[in-house]
């Protein structure tokens, strides 16, 4: 790991353990050209790769022919309106008018560490943005100024490395040394040209996440070829639609292998990421602030500062971006203490009582749940106000004591009593028209004047772009956070941004509204958490809607998506898990039939899947089968026993059912291989003559693993399934078997009897 300047060929090279970037300064204006990046690279003279040093195309040689240079060059920060034509990173206005704009090389600095980002918020202050940070690894910082001259103004390039990464960070911090105002229209985090021979000379493959509410996250593969192909969002959140992240791969990529080069932000607000590939083969991919509803005045003096992107390149397939993701979300991105802590397994009231509670059901409902385990109860929405239904009251965060006489300190109390701990949702960001706080502000929530309001789930979205509004959104939060002993608070957002005005904001800075709301839920989180530091935070839009790097910044932990059907999570999980840590997914049992899909499934399955993330539970304890309730205290004992596997240890996944139907299968394997942990799941019968050979993955070849199916009652018959039908076994070697063989030649797995079955098999090695 290490960054290097080569000053007799001005070329920056910016190492991580695989691979390299190499960035040139080229021809006397100083065009900075990106060269390489991809696998590690010697520290050569790499400008050869950009037509050398005498290249007759450059500017100095050719002025005649200059836009010819600009419309093919590799730029790392391309600019509109001076002959590149395809889409910049940066587009910028002056008071005139004009857009154009070149911004070449002035200096670099190059030091050890990171620091923090902080960008303007309006009123005069500043807020920490989510960024990685080097933690216990050191880390090194390459930091080059740009200077447009005719505008006045200055561009800092960031790029980060860890020692214990692959992960290349970026960002952009724009500043006015001007005397005039300039407009920005578009700045984004990242910009990489890549020649088409780093993909074999063949049209690569783009692979996006994309969804709707309650099927967030679905892996979506397509052909690269001339154009581009772009995903976004708008919404004022990083969205169920669309994933803040692409991936361009090789035709032949799977999960076990092959070039991927992947990108992702940092950031839960609007954004935009594509790649798109020219006439001359070359793909240009990029990700940032999307341009939509977006334009910044920056005067004389001021700095805007980009959220921070993160490039991953590796040879080893999607389960290798995966590691890279996960390892440098838990060791440099989330910062709570509860990140590799064994997290108390929670029942939450809402598919089991929606708004129809009271103290005493709730109760009810903590001391069955007491009784099989479960640690924690979680009131959800509808404590509040007058809230009996989702039309009124968001704003008003007052206890409803028809429901809860005594208050919510009384029911933590009587919780506390009997071992339990509480946690509480809210709905901050939200204001009901029915409601006192409307009724008093109408002037609160975020409109357009002389429209009809836009209300989505009858619900706008308050204006936390202005401080009395964000002031009293917290108050009202850690109010009830005083009030009583409350471990865990689930902030949600079931609504999208719309009629985009504010009375805070005048004319010319209209078009900052949905960068600093983004800016302002930062800002409140970043409050409740420096006054409730043991606060197990999750976040929540409507399920997945808000899933991003941005909040595992505060929260570690996100609410995966309102579909806990487990059949459908299967895939909405296995999306999920290419990009973020397993240990970051909320994922709950729910009753059956699901109260989204109606589907039935057996309680051991919707277990096993749950099981591979944060582990808990969505239904009335009071009400499910005797059985299913006999089952949670063995699936409580299970998540405790494997938690710090499926939290610590590298993801590998070996069969999705999206692509294939018949079942879903996927591991987590130690750092030091010494134990892991297998998931099948079942999702279509056949005949019982029929067989499946799983090959497991991750495991040291040279190592003797013993097996143990999770949740057998027979321990003398460690491979046989529960269920009606048990007359099946996991056929593999008695004794133990070398990681070897379970890699190249697998197990095999008989069709389970029935529709739906799972089967769970820890391994461990033997000294």
């Amino acid at each position: 790991m290490g960054i290097f300047y080569d000053e007799s060929n001005r070329l920056f090279f910016i190492e991580t353990p695989n691979t390299t970037m190499c960035l040139a300064v080229v021809d006397d204006e100083g065009f900075l050209n990106n060269a390489y990046y991809g696998a590690k690279a010697g520290r050569d003279d790499l400008t050869y790769l950009l037509g050398g040093k005498d290249n007759p195309a450059v500017p100095s040689r050719n002025d005649r022919d200059r836009g010819c240079y600009f419309d093919k060059a590799r730029l790392e920060f391309p600019s509109g309106g001076t002959g590149d034509y395809r889409s910049p990173a940066v587009c910028v206005r002056d008071a005139q008018g004009h857009d154009s704009s070149l911004f070449t090389y002035v200096s670099y600095r190059i030091y050890d560490g990171k620091d923090e980002i902080h960008t303007p918020a309006g009123e005069g202050r500043t807020v920490r943005m989510p960024a990685t940070f080097a933690g216990e690894s050191s880390a090194q910082t390459l930091e080059i100024e740009l200077d447009e001259k005719v505008l006045g103004l200055k561009a800092f390039l960031s790029y980060s490395v860890f020692e214990d990464s692959d992960a290349i960070l970026k960002s952009v911090r724009m500043v006015n040394v001007s005397d005039n105002t300039v407009i920005i229209d578009k700045l984004l985090s990242s910009n990489l040209d890549i020649d088409l021979a780093a993909f074999g000379n063949h049209e690569p493959d783009i692979v996006t996440l994309s969804g709707s509410w309650a099927r967030e996250r679905r892996m979506d593969r397509r052909r690269i070829s001339r154009g581009t192909t772009e995903v976004y969002s708008t919404r004022g959140e990083s969205s169920h639609q669309f994933q803040p992240f692409s991936a361009l791969c090789e035709q032949g990529t799977d999960d076990s292998g092959g070039k991927v080069y992947a990108q992702t932000l940092i950031w839960s607000g609007n954004f935009v990421c594509g790649a798109g590939m020219d006439q001359f083969e070359t793909v240009r991919s990029y990700i940032g602030i999307s341009p939509e509803h977006f334009t910044w005045d920056l005067k004389p003096g001021e700095t805007f500062q980009t959220p921070e992107a993160v490039l991953v390149f590796t040879e080893d397939g999607f389960d290798g971006m995966s590691h890279i993701f996960h390892d440098l979300f838990r060791g440099h991105l989330i910062r709570s203490p509860y990140l590799y802590k064994d997290r108390p397994v929670l029942i939450n009231n809402w598919e089991a009582t929606y708004f129809n509670f009271n103290t005493d059901k709730l109760l009810d409902i903590a001391r069955e749940a007491k009784k099989c385990g479960i640690e924690m109860l979680v009131m959800d929405d509808g404590w509040f106000g007058k809230r009996d239904d989702d039309n009124s009251s968001l704003g008003d965060w007052f206890v409803n004591e028809k429901k809860l006489p005594g208050g919510i300190g009384r029911l933590s109390d009587e919780l506390e009593k009997m071992g339990m701990k509480f946690g509480i949702w809210f709905e901050p960001e939200m204001i009901s028209p029915d409601s006192d706080l409307y009724r008093a502000h109408p002037d609160w929530a975020i409109s357009s004047p002389g429209r009809i309001p836009t209300r989505i789930r009858n619900q706008y979205v308050l204006d936390i772009t202005r401080s009395e509004v964000r002031d009293y959104v917290y108050e009202c939060v850690a109010g009830i956070l005083r009030s009583a002993k409350i471990s865990y608070v689930k902030w949600d957002m079931n609504r999208q941004l719309a009629d985009l005005g504010s009375t805070g904001l005048d004319a010319a800075s209209m078009g900052r509204l949905s960068y600093l709301y983004t800016l302002g839920v930062y800002d409140l989180q970043e409050r409740l958490l420096a006054e409730f530091p043991d606060l197990l935070l999750e976040n929540c839009s409507g399920g997945g809607a808000r899933y991003d790097a941005g909040m595992l910044f505060f929260s570690p932990q996100i609410w995966c998506s309102d579909d806990t059907d487990a059949y459908e999570r299967l895939t909405i999980q296995a999306g999920t898990e290419m990009i973020y840590p397993l240990s970051t997914m909320g994922a709950h049992v729910s009753a059956s039939p699901n109260h989204i899909s109606g589907r039935v499934m057996p309680f051991d399955v919707r277990g096993a899947v749950a099981l591979s993330g944060t582990f808990g539970y969505e239904l009335d304890i009071t009400m499910i089968p005797g059985d299913e309730r006999e089952s949670i205290p063995e699936q409580v004992e299970i998540y405790h026993s494997i938690g710090s596997i499926v939290r610590e240890g590298d993801y590998y996944r070996i069969a999705r059912v999206s692509d294939m139907e018949l079942y879903d299968a996927w591991m987590s394997v130690t750092k030091d291989k010494e134990r892991a942990l297998l998931t099948y799941v079942q999702c279509k019968g056949s005949p019982q003559n029929n067989k499946r050979t799983i090959r497991l993955k991750g495991l040291d070849p040279d190592m003797k693993y013993s097996l143990k199916l999770i949740g057998s009652d027979d321990e003398n018959s460690r491979f046989c399934s529960r269920g009606k039908k048990d007359a099946w076994k996991v056929l593999a070697p008695d004794g133990p078997v070398s990681g070897r063989s379970l890699m190249n030649a697998g197990l095999m797995i008989p069709v389970i009897w029935g529709e739906y079955g799972q089967v769970m098999i820890e391994l461990t090695s033997e000294a």
